[in-house]
């Protein structure tokens, strides 16, 4: 039910949507978890006091030292979506003080990250019983927390979303200068308490920029407006923030991994991938230290994810072809964390592996999510089509179609499923002029989508298209399609590699072997037998 508010957006999120009712949650403050993603045996686990997961201080009302040390680390680990810590530091702390109403107010807000409402709506209960004995600023939260879950409940309610926003902006009125309520209002603009602050816009920039102002260690409003500057495509300043953020937060997988988005927007492929691996490092630690198997941790196949897809961008496709595998083996446990599993077979079927393709995608087509159905109709369609099987193709399309009637209507016009497919079946029909003006009004919504990860899957998504378009004859669209993949990412070979096929095929000789050796040279650290390069190779044999 969240999810159409993420895909309006436009952006590839990070975190997964839960679209199914959580069990009823359990009482007491050793049992908030009920029918989350997480087992309580997992969440409820004593946890030490970490170093180098950056430092965040709120006071709150408790006479416990240890208590507000650990209230602080579950502050620091929220802000950094590393939700089941959060959690084991906020119940750490209500051991220490049963009556830590702030605490409660933590564990409604990591419970939120971990796509747990019901549960939250729980925990959120228990501060609420608190209130007539807290400080006015912590009575202050509990409102605006009340007014955030109502608005979370209500599936998008506007009256709803006013009244959480209006609770902030009052609290700023009576708190000017308090940079925890800046940093909301900025949450608060993305129209989702789910997201998190990772679809802030130009309204939240103010908003994140006047914490900082008053906070200038605060390593939360960096991470967000980093988030901000990268969905605007500002990307060295993006990267200037991330830097920050890594270096206040060393020990943080996710501080690494946004330095690794930065890094790869801004052409220096190498040294993203060198912070993806240490995302991966860091994350495969924690798993093994503290006996958490990688599927609970929503971080861990996007990383791999990300991380294959700086390899393909490389052209080193046995790297890549690692990378997806592995994420596909992870598990997932919300529809969208599904629905990212497409990465593997998307890759199998650019790669020409239809066969290993269709194997893959049956676990998306049978998947619980009409999201990941649709996923995996469409790509077995397109296998299928490569497959010169069009009927086949055509009842996959049919099924994928179906699909989309179980799906919003501005998720489904976001996505590029399942009207690649259409537009292949009718180039296939000779259906020539509907066909190109639907693939090009899905490079269109391809190259409109902001965020770091629709970015860097554009590139793959418009080198397949541009692939159909040469397959179909119609030449002048593939060449078009390569000069927005080189305008879209002026470092990615694939971009000069297909305008060296449409000039090579158009018999511009000077201009071919000008683009494959552009192609060459951001391909200079490939796979050697890469068959992009073995045909630039050939050609250049057969002209001497």
């Amino acid at each position: 039910m969240y999810l159409t508010r993420f895909f309006a957006a436009g952006i590839i999120l990070l975190t997964g949507i839960v679209v199914s009712a959580p069990a009823a949650p359990q009482t007491g403050h050793e049992g908030h978890q009920g029918g989350g993603p997480v087992p309580r045996q997992i969440l409820e686990r004593p946890v030490a006091l970490r170093s180098g997961i950056g430092t965040l201080r709120e006071k709150v009302a408790t006479s416990s030292p240890e208590a507000q040390a650990f209230y602080d680390q579950g502050l620091a680990y929220v802000h950094s979506y590393v939700w089941i810590e959060a959690i084991r530091s906020f119940h750490q702390a209500l051991r220490l003080d049963p009556n830590l109403a702030m605490a409660f107010l933590g564990l409604t807000d990591a419970y939120i990250g971990l796509q747990d409402p019901a549960t939250a709506r729980a925990a959120f209960q228990r501060a609420q019983a608190l209130a007539p004995k807290v400080s006015k600023r912590e009575q202050m939260w509990i409102a605006i927390r009340d007014r955030e879950l109502d608005y979370l409940e209500s599936n998008g309610d506007p009256d709803k979303y006013v009244a959480y926003r209006k609770s902030i902006s009052d609290a700023l009125k009576v708190n000017p200068n308090d940079p925890w309520l800046w940093i909301q209002r900025g949450l608060a603009d993305e129209g989702s308490p789910e997201t998190h602050g990772q679809v802030g816009g130009v309204d939240t920039i103010a908003f994140y920029r006047t914490a900082l102002a008053l906070a200038p260690e605060n390593f939360a409003a960096h991470h967000y407006y980093a988030h901000t500057l990268e969905n605007l495509g500002r990307a060295r300043e993006a990267l200037d923030e991330a830097a920050i953020y890594v270096r206040m937060a060393p020990a943080i997988p996710h501080a690494h991994h946004m330095h690794g988005h930065e890094l790869m927007r801004l052409g220096r492929t190498e040294e993203a991938i060198a912070e993806f691996l240490k995302t991966k490092s860091l994350e495969e630690e924690y798993y093994r230290t503290e006996n958490i198997p990688a599927r609970y941790d929503w971080h861990h196949a996007h990383n791999l994810q990300l991380l294959a897809l700086s390899y393909q961008s490389l052209g080193q496709m046995k790297a890549a072809e690692s990378g997806f595998r592995d994420a596909f083996a992870v598990p997932a446990y919300t529809d969208f964390l599904e629905f990212n599993r497409k990465a593997w077979p998307e890759f199998l079927v650019a790669r020409g592996r239809y066969e290993e393709a269709l194997h893959a995608v049956q676990e998306l087509a049978k998947s619980e999510w009409p999201l990941s159905r649709l996923a995996g109709h469409t790509l077995a369609g397109q296998a299928l089509l490569a497959m010169d099987k069009p009927s086949e193709a055509q009842e996959e399309l049919t099924l994928a179609e179906q699909e989309t009637e179980r799906l919003p209507v501005n998720l489904v016009a976001s996505s590029p499923f399942p009207s690649i497919l259409r537009a292949e079946l009718l180039l296939r029909a000779k259906k020539a002029e509907e066909g190109e003006a639907l693939l090009q009004d899905i490079v269109k919504m391809i190259l409109a989508r902001p965020g770091p990860d629709a970015w860097s899957a554009a590139r793959f998504e418009l080198e397949s298209i541009a692939k159909t378009a040469r397959q179909s004859g119609d030449w002048n669209l593939s060449e078009s399609i390569a000069r927005d993949m080189i305008q879209h990412d002026p470092t990615y070979a694939g971009g000069y590699f297909a305008l060296g096929l449409a000039a090579e095929h158009a018999g511009h000789s000077a201009q071919a072997r000008e683009q494959f050796a552009a192609a060459e040279k951001f391909w200079s650290k490939a796979d050697k037998d890469l068959p992009e390069l073995r045909h630039i190779q050939e050609g250049v044999s057969a002209r001497r």
